[in-house]
């Protein structure tokens, strides 16, 4: 298959991160360009949200997230039904909500 050449603009921080990061996975920043393009392709989905919008939310979201796992792990509630995973979400996400009401 013929090779062709694609720009893409991002932050330089970004762009070295990502770089620094390849490097440690053992592959190139255009290997890894063409895996997350090809995965798009074949399976028509994105595998992440589209979080280019409020990427510190997210990570924020990551962070609450680790954090109940490991709350979950020090109650030895490690078997829980979606049910009630989706709801420590909820409440997650209704404590961050009125957190940051509080803040405004």
């Amino acid at each position: 298959m013929a090779q062709v050449s694609m720009t893409v603009r991002m932050d330089a921080g970004l762009k070295a991160s990502f770089e620094a990061l390849c490097s440690q996975m053992g592959m190139s920043a255009d290997k890894a360009m063409n895996s997350l393009a090809e995965f798009y392709v074949l399976t028509k989905m994105m595998p992440i949200e589209d979080t280019t919008a409020n990427p510190r939310a997210y990570l924020r979201g990551l962070e609450a997230f680790y954090a109940l796992r490991a709350e979950a792990r020090k109650n030895e509630l490690t078997g829980m039904t979606l049910e009630e995973i989706n709801e420590e979400i909820r409440l997650a996400r209704e404590e961050r909500s009125q957190r940051d009401a509080k803040r405004q």
